[in-house]
């Protein structure tokens, strides 16, 4: 079969290319050029063309129009076909002559061609003129001199100059030192006093000459003194055509002589110079038109009756050519059959005879214009296979019954619409072998021009003919074909399309441009089909990225869109809709808002003091959200406490920077920035970081390592580890040993800063002992040791694997894959940053060993304080291999651990890494504060708090303010320091019966925090009801007492009601219970006398009197129920011969206490302990109620 098919198919080609006509050559020799003439002149425009067909016919067009030589006897086309026009006509509104010219050559029954385009100018005086800007220009010795001559003319006149009215000989080269200029200005360089003339220009067209105005040129003597650069021509706009000579023409003036420089861009270019002042070049410049050029000339095309051609016409230029195409010398109008697709290409749909000729794609534009051509033949058919060589089988022939297939049976349309018909049909009765593929015949009724369709898919008994127009009758058949060609045509049927339907068609001239980093303009006209007025438009559009869509309702043709994403790219279509509906959308324009500022600083920036003199700064870009545009590099500030800041600007590709010659000792403050093309993005907040006094020490080994870890898999061992704990020892590195049974099989040295290690190529199952040490260049340090057995292969996943790491019930780990376990990040460590922030990061044992991959995946940071109980854990996700965790309480332990996650597929939580944020200043004021008075001591007032809430850090001690203003600054108020924790502070000598506001704030290491809010206190009037008149300065009282509670006085809480009023009752109950006690006591003294000496009751007080300063620490309320089973009175002496009286000291026989400074605090006061060598059991007391007159002793 193969081989009868093989033959068939010769025998049909050698039958067709019998019978395939051959292409006919017609060509020009010669076309016409661009020509300028003058009134009244002879001008000739020479055309020649030639054909292997016999000798071509002439003929001319003028703007588009067949000339006629007969009309117009001045017109004469000579035997070779050029055109002669004699007396040329022109005038101000007559121009008969000027414009564009073609040439027409034609053979008979086979087609025509025209040349290209070209243009007859017709000069004249009014087309010209001529002026000079100066009427005299003063120069100095040596200097440039520039007279300028504007010329302006169709054509463009040439311009000479005439020195005192002789023409000048001038050439552009080196060695003259006077040259004209493309503008028609005249440059002098190097003036010398011959120069001095008058000078004017000439303006020569072909058909006249224009004189410009005398202007004079004086020559000054140089006075040798500094002038300052002039120019007098500076460089502007050229354009000019690719491969032509285009001049910038710039002239300056000064003293010393100027040198001129020329650049492009940024870049220095070698010119070739005249003067050193202006220069010409043969390589493309900014503006440069190029004329149109054909990338593939267009080929000559074999078509037969029915098919669709394209024909090809690829054109390039600059600006971009306009394309139009000619059949046979006439422009092809655009219709349903012919139609300009791709912008330039022509495509014809049903080819019939009346097709065939020559074709010419005409391309122009300002730089000039260009053909190129093409020949067209159409057969009646074809016979050969469809599926060989050509994409189309040919019309139906009259088949051999015995060997083409019959006709096609039961041709029906399923599904009719306005714009297209669904044909079914069965297959043929008779095959007489393969179906290869069927055709479809189609013809639209009044119209001679039948196409075909197609359909290539084996075993296809349906097919949809497209692109069909409304309400219009169509005929069709099918052809079957089979490896023996075309077989019998079915009978036509005629097919009525549906109505148009009366929703709108797509809006037109849809354009879209995006005018800010946030909104993009939309502008649209009417729909050119719908015959139904327009009610309005929606206007959608699609964010590409994550696919979500928005739709406004508009009115107008033009739409503004705002608050779009910076720099993101979205989809925009419009759809028109009238009263029956939504009409067809547009095809999806596509752009991206402008770019802009980064509006987020760079993330995750980490601080590490490398050395003494050296700090080192990393950080990750901005979020891709908020990046606006291209990252172009990033400005880092840097300052030293206290002293202006610089900048550095760094390469986007660089992600760290090392700063170096620093300080020692000093404290330094860092921000970065991100910059796109558009300026400089948001800063970051200030990180700071302080040199160490001296580098870390050398002269001894390192410390033992802190930690190490190990997870055993089948045939590695993942270990991490943590540093040693003294930071002043450096560490340069650290020695891996490993092997089985023993630490030093094999050894492996990394980096100091590696907390990782994957130990690969072990067996599984065995058992191997790894030894850890850091060393540096004074040695090595004591090894760590641990061991691990090896997995087996049968049991990759080892549940016990678990206790490695720390699960969280708070935060449970996500059920991961079964498929194979991810590994946790490994190395994680937690470095405090600031008071508010910690950088924590880890390595993923997972990916390869310089921690990139191209998988997506993203970790998990969870944290939480360490020592709080009811405490949640936050989490935050990011892509890199470190997180700076932000918001933090300041002098707080905090604990991490991260988790990765690929797709559906999570590890467990690593290990737990710590960090306490640095202290900061309290954040909060004392609480609680109160002020009450002291019993007895009108001047003196009791103030206690409680600590901040927010201390952050140790509280080192507070500061009290008081004042009787309270608006007064605070910095103008009375200041008392307490140092240490104390919580009670006692203020002495104020005022009676006078208003104070105190406030009061804590400080620690790093400064002070708020200050309270004032607490009012009125101070006691000083009268008998408020403990009586107490003298400041002999009060005999020990104040050692003072800054303790009043006995017997309970503190009131903050805000409470002042305990004046139960101070008072107080003394009432404590007079009522001493008028008894005196009583009892008067009765005990008589038989104490009896006992003792008035002598020995006087040593006896003096020995006691010592002791008394130790015991108040101890001292209680009294206890006035006196049972005790001993009790001494002391005798009380008197003044002789004198009453006592309300005005004496009631402490006469207690004045060997000795009084002590009010400023005495709380714990000085508790610190004293009694000491002589008295008995510890004897411990002389004095009453509390002094007023009594006695002093008790128990025993």
């Amino acid at each position: 079969l193969l081989v009868c098919l093989c033959q068939l198919i010769d025998h049909l080609f050698d039958q067709s290319s019998e019978e395939m006509r051959s292409f006919v050559d017609l060509r020009f020799v010669q076309e016409p050029l661009d020509t300028v003439t003058v009134r009244g002149g002879t001008m000739q425009l020479d055309c020649e063309a030639q054909s292997d067909q016999g000798t071509p016919t002439i003929a001319w067009k003028k703007d588009g129009v067949l000339l006629s030589t007969v009309v117009d006897e001045r017109r004469q086309q000579l035997a070779n076909g050029s055109l002669v026009i004699q007396n040329v006509v022109h005038s101000r509104h007559h121009r008969p002559d000027e414009g564009s010219y073609q040439c027409l050559a034609s053979l008979e029954g086979v087609g025509a061609i025209v040349s290209r385009i070209v243009k007859v100018t017709v000069s004249g005086k009014e087309n010209s003129r001529v002026a000079t800007m100066q009427k005299s220009v003063s120069t100095y010795l040596g200097d440039t001199a520039v007279l300028r001559c504007e010329v302006t003319g169709e054509p463009r006149p040439v311009v000479r100059w005439q020195k005192n009215r002789e023409d000048l000989m001038l050439t552009l080269s080196p060695e003259s030192r006077m040259v004209v200029l493309p503008s028609g200005t005249l440059q002098v360089s190097k003036v010398q006093p011959p120069d001095s003339a008058t000078y004017r220009c000439l303006a020569d067209n072909p058909g006249s000459t224009r004189t410009g105005t005398d202007a004079d040129l004086r020559v000054l003597p140089e006075p040798g003194v500094t002038r300052s650069l002039i120019f007098l021509q500076r460089p502007v706009k050229v354009t000019a055509i690719e491969g032509k000579d285009a001049i910038l023409e710039c002239s300056a003036s000064g003293f010393p002589t100027p040198a001129f420089v020329w650049m492009r861009g940024s870049d220095m270019i070698q010119t070739r110079l005249v003067e050193d002042q202006f220069f010409n070049r043969r390589t493309p410049l900014g503006n440069t038109m190029v004329p149109p050029k054909f990338l593939k000339q267009p080929s000559n095309l074999h078509a037969y009756e029915s098919t669709d051609i394209v024909m090809e016409c690829d054109v390039t230029g600059k600006p971009l050519p306009s394309v139009h195409w000619m059949k046979n010398g006439e422009v092809v109008i655009p219709s349903d059959y012919f139609q300009i697709i791709g912008g330039s290409n022509l495509q014809i749909l049903g080819l019939v005879k009346s097709d065939e000729g020559f074709y010419q794609c005409m391309a122009e534009n300002d730089a000039g214009n260009s053909q190129s051509r093409l020949g067209c033949l159409v057969a009646d058919w074809r016979p050969v296979l469809a599926s060989l060589t050509y994409s189309s089988p040919p019309p139906p022939v009259v088949p051999n019954s015995d060997a083409h297939p019959s006709a096609p049976r039961d041709v029906v349309p399923v599904l009719v619409s306005s714009h297209f018909v669904r044909l079914s049909w069965r297959p043929p009765l008779e095959t007489h072998g393969n179906i290869q593929s069927y055709g479809i015949y189609f013809v639209q009724e009044g119209v001679n021009r039948e196409r075909f369709i197609n359909v290539s898919e084996s075993g296809a008994l349906q097919f949809t003919v497209k692109n069909l127009k409304p309400e219009e009758i169509y005929s069709f058949r099918i052809v079957a074909y089979n490896e023996h060609g075309p077989g019998e045509s079915s009978q036509p049927i005629r097919v009525s399309t549906q109505p148009e339907l009366r929703v709108p068609g797509p809006a037109d001239s849809f354009q879209a441009e995006a005018t800010s980093p946030t909104s993009i303009q939309a502008t649209w006209k009417a729909p050119a089909f719908g015959s139904e007025p327009i009610e309005g438009y929606r206007l959608f559009w699609t964010e590409t990225a994550t696919g979500k869509e928005q739709n406004v309702e508009v009115s107008g043709p033009s739409y503004k869109l705002e608050g779009l994403k910076k720099f993101t790219e979205y989809s925009i279509r419009i759809v028109a809709y009238n009263r029956y509906g939504a009409g067809t959308p547009t095809e999806d324009l596509v752009l991206t808002t402008l770019a802009d500022v980064p509006s987020a600083p760079p993330q995750n920036i980490s601080i590490e003091v490398v050395y003494s003199r050296s700090i080192k700064i990393s950080w990750q870009p901005p979020p891709p959200n908020a990046q606006n545009g291209f990252i172009t590099g990033y400005k880092i500030r840097h300052r030293k406490t206290g002293r202006r800041g610089d900048q550095e600007t760094i390469e986007p590709n660089n992600l760290w920077y090392l700063f170096t010659g620093l300080e020692k000792g000093s404290q330094y403050s860092f921000q970065v920035a991100a910059m796109t093309a558009n300026g400089t993005g948001p800063a970051s907040e200030w990180y700071m970081a302080e040199t160490p006094e001296n580098d870390l020490d050398e002269t001894q080994v390192p410390n033992q390592p802190s930690s190490l870890h190990v997870r055993p898999l089948p045939n590695s061992i993942i270990m991490s580890w943590t540093p040693p704990l003294n930071p002043n020892i450096l560490v340069r590195g650290y020695i891996i040993g490993y092997g089985v049974g023993s630490p030093y099989a094999e050894t492996v040295r990394v980096d100091s800063k590696q907390r990782y290690h994957s130990i690969e190529n072990l067996e599984p199952s065995s058992h191997y002992v790894i030894s850890l040490k850091a060393f540096n260049n004074a040695g090595e340090g004591v090894p760590l040791y641990e061991s691990a057995v090896t997995r087996s292969m049968t049991d990759p996943s080892d549940p016990s694997d678990d206790d490695l790491f720390h699960l969280f019930d708070k935060f449970p780990t996500p059920i991961p894959d079964t498929s194979t376990p991810m590994i946790p990040p490994v190395g994680v460590q937690a470095v405090a940053l600031s008071p508010e922030s910690v950088r924590v990061s880890w390595a993923d044992n997972s990916i390869s060993k310089n921690q990139k991959s191209t998988e997506v995946r993203f970790y998990t940071v969870k944290w939480k304080a360490s020592h709080s109980t009811n405490s949640k854990f936050k989490s935050a996700d990011t892509t890199s291999l470190s997180h700076s965790v932000t918001g933090l309480k300041p002098n707080t332990m905090y604990e991490f651990a991260v988790m990765v996650t690929k797709g559906r597929k999570s590890s467990t939580w690593s290990m737990t890494a710590h960090a306490t944020t640095y202290e900061a200043a309290p954040s909060s004021a004392p609480k609680d504060l109160t002020v009450i008075s002291r019993e007895g001591k009108p001047r003196a007032v009791l103030i206690s708090w409680q600590p901040p809430m927010e201390a952050n850090g140790r509280i080192t001690g507070y500061i009290l303010f008081y004042t009787l203003d309270k608006n007064m600054p605070i910095d103008d108020w009375v200041m008392e320091s307490i140092s240490g924790d104390r919580l009670t502070h006692q203020v002495m000598d104020l005022n009676l019966d006078t208003i104070y506001y105190f406030r009061i704030q804590a400080k620690n290491a790093k400064g002070v925090g708020p200050l309270s809010d004032p607490v009012l206190f009125r101070t006691s009037k000083g009268r008998h009801g408020d403990g009586g008149y107490w003298p400041s300065d002999n009060n005999l009282i020990d104040r050692s007492s003072l800054n303790d509670p009043p006995i017997g006085q309970i503190r009131p809480p903050h805000g409470s009601v002042t305990p004046q009023k139960n101070g008072n009752l107080l003394v009432i109950i404590m007079v009522s219970v001493g008028a008894v006690t005196v009583v009892v006591v008067i009765i005990v003294a008589l038989i104490c006398t009896r006992r003792s000496s008035a002598q020995q009751r006087k040593k006896r007080a003096t020995h006691s009197a010592g002791k008394r300063k130790g015991s108040q620490k101890d001292l209680r309320p009294p206890d006035l129920w006196i049972h005790h089973e001993e009790m001494e009175l002391k005798n009380i002496d008197k003044p002789s011969g004198s009453a006592p009286s309300a005005t004496d000291s009631p402490m006469q026989g207690c004045q060997e206490i000795t009084p002590i400074s009010h400023s005495q605090s709380e714990s000085q006061m508790g610190s004293k302990s009694s000491h002589s060598g008295a008995s510890q059991h004897s411990h002389p007391v004095l009453c509390r109620m002094c007023t009594f007159h006695c002093c008790v002793k128990f025993q």
